[in-house]
């Protein structure tokens, strides 16, 4: 069975740092590129980040650059966003989801290039 799951949200205040992951199962994790998007009450989705499978393209969305990292552990089918300086806008529920086959081996920043989706997790920043 396919799956993503997100684990690693939580409360932080203003400043501090999280890191998520996103642990694969069901399928050849390093042949893909996985990515994460976030979604606040009220707001669309947004891409933050995309990792291509290889790890040769890697994407930022301009909100979150210079404050998110992203990378990948293929031996453990693990992506993860480190998140440092984080904002009060930062608050949103954060999904990783798996880039479709068919896009290739580069890392898109729009959802209707993602085929399956984790669960999500709250990340919330507030003091």
């Amino acid at each position: 069975q396919l799956q993503l799951v997100e684990s690693g949200g939580g409360l932080v205040q203003p400043g501090g740092s999280l890191r998520l992951s996103c642990v694969a199962s069901g399928f050849s994790f390093n042949y893909y590129g996985i990515g994460w998007f976030r979604q606040a009450p009220g707001k669309e989705r947004e891409g933050i980040s995309c990792i291509s499978r290889s790890a040769e393209t890697i994407y930022y969305a301009d909100s979150v650059r210079g404050r998110f990292t992203i990378s990948r552990d293929n031996a453990k089918n693990t992506v993860y966003l480190q998140m440092n300086t984080l904002k009060p806008e930062d608050t949103a529920v954060y999904y990783c989801a798996r880039v479709k086959a068919s896009y290739g081996t580069s890392c898109p920043s729009s959802g209707v290039w993602y085929d399956y989706w984790g669960q999500g997790t709250q990340v919330t920043v507030s003091s």
